[in-house]
């Protein structure tokens, strides 16, 4: 029974105790109208309404602590890019989850940080100065030569514009939107007390990203010797993802996993992670990605040179051994792909078809470069395409590409910068 005291104070919290009952039902009819306007979208519709509905109710989680976002991000980032991933509703192009709630957690952090009074700034100087800007410049200067793309990269679909806008937006644009992910994910983690959280939606997306290969490899039927063949590299195509570009994407996240085990204490975790790295190594290896196996092999030879640890040398060359038997004969046949037959054929014709014939155009513009995608309008691809040059959209090298795009210029840029983040990342780990 309550005390009189009690008594008193519920009669004298009485009337404000009717504004919580109000505000209650006030929410609860709202979420029925919600509901009631999602329904009605979704059978006017179809899914594209319930995406939509449901971008907007994550929005709304998203309005009270943009971590919420943030974790979302982090659990559809990596599918966004594949077909399982809806890329427009109701007809527009770029209205997808994905945007609408990377903007709404880039709002919300905003506001976050106006009210607590921040004043650093947003993006970091090095980030900025050493990366952004390069890209962008790159990217201004690119958009005046859409004019003089090749014309078979319009009549094969290779590129998805025909003017300066969409050019932008494809190779300028979008690029970036990983760059304010990243920043995103930087400032929920040091916002957090217990950062380790991350993990949870880390490894889910880890291990739905692998499984999408693996149980799209086993209901295909495709033996691993087709898999592995020259001839068989967009047998991954209907997933909207390139084996290379996966391959790539699972040796970086094997190299998270790997690190974040070495570091771990609790025993269920490292159980956890160590199950999540053999699942990420399937699904590497059956991307028979040649750089992604090379991948693999650096970050395990930079792990033992990093840990300085006899135990980590003698586990890692036992597992290497093991690796070695077990390993299918399919991906010794991929590997040794065009041995003994020069280094062209190792390179798959890249050597003769794609970097010799735009070392050329580097000179045309050795400080500046000619533009983010240059090789769209190179001088090699307009006059010889498929003859003298591979007709592809970019050149399959990383340090090439950037010469052609941003001069030397922007590759020392850009080189700086990745040895500032590595230098960082070193000063972390102690």
């Amino acid at each position: 029974m309550p005390t009189s005291a009690q008594s008193h104070e519920f009669r004298e919290s009485g009337s404000a105790g009717r504004t919580p009952v109000g505000a209650v039902s006030g929410i609860v009819w709202a979420c029925v109208l919600l509901g009631a306007l999602c329904g009605f979208a979704v059978a006017a519709t179809g899914l594209n309404a319930l995406y939509l509905c449901a971008s907007v109710v994550g929005c709304a989680f998203i309005a009270r602590d943009f971590r919420v976002g943030v974790v979302l991000l982090i659990l559809l980032m990596p599918i966004s890019t594949s077909a399982v991933f809806p890329h427009a509703m109701l007809g527009v192009t770029g209205l997808n989850p994905l945007n609408l709630l990377l903007i709404g957690t880039l709002g919300s952090y905003l506001l976050d940080r106006i009210a607590g009074g921040a004043r650093r700034g947003v993006v970091p100087h090095t980030l900025l100065w050493l990366y952004i800007v390069p890209i962008v410049l790159a990217g201004v200067l690119g958009s005046r030569h859409v004019g003089e793309i090749y014309p078979g990269f319009f009549l094969s679909d290779v590129i998805q514009f025909s003017n300066a806008a969409g050019y932008l937006v494809e190779l300028l644009v979008k690029p970036m939107l990983l760059v304010v992910y990243a920043l995103l994910v930087s400032a929920a983690v040091a916002k957090s007390k217990s950062p380790e959280r991350f993990l949870v939606p880390t490894l889910i997306s880890i291990w739905v990203m692998s499984a999408l290969v693996i149980v799209f490899v086993a209901r295909g039927g495709l033996s691993l010797e087709r898999l592995a063949s020259s001839d068989s590299r967009e047998f991954l195509s209907p997933l909207g993802l390139h084996a290379n570009d996966l391959g790539r994407m699972y040796a970086v996240a094997y190299a998270l996993l790997l690190f974040t085990w070495a570091q771990s204490k609790e025993v269920g975790l490292r159980l956890l992670l160590f199950a999540s790295m053999g699942v990420v190594a399937l699904a590497l290896m059956l991307t028979f990605s040649r750089g992604a196996f090379v991948g693999f092999v650096v970050v395990n030879a930079l792990f033992v040179l990093l840990q300085r640890s006899r135990r980590a040398l003698i586990f890692f060359g036992l597992l290497a051994i093991v690796a070695l038997f077990a390993l299918p004969a399919a991906v010794y046949e991929r590997v040794a792909s065009g041995y003994g037959e020069g280094i062209d054929a190792i390179s798959a014709g890249r050597v003769d078809k794609i970097w010799l014939p735009l070392l050329p155009e580097v000179l045309r513009s050795p400080v500046f470069g000619s533009g983010l995608g240059s090789i769209l309008w190179s001088q090699p691809m307009r006059t010889g395409a498929g003859v003298t040059i591979l007709a592809v959209g970019h050149p399959h090298n990383a340090y090439l590409e950037a010469a052609l795009d941003m001069g030397i210029g922007g590759l020392i840029l850009l080189c700086a910068y990745f040895v500032h983040v590595w230098k960082q990342l070193r000063a972390l780990s102690a």
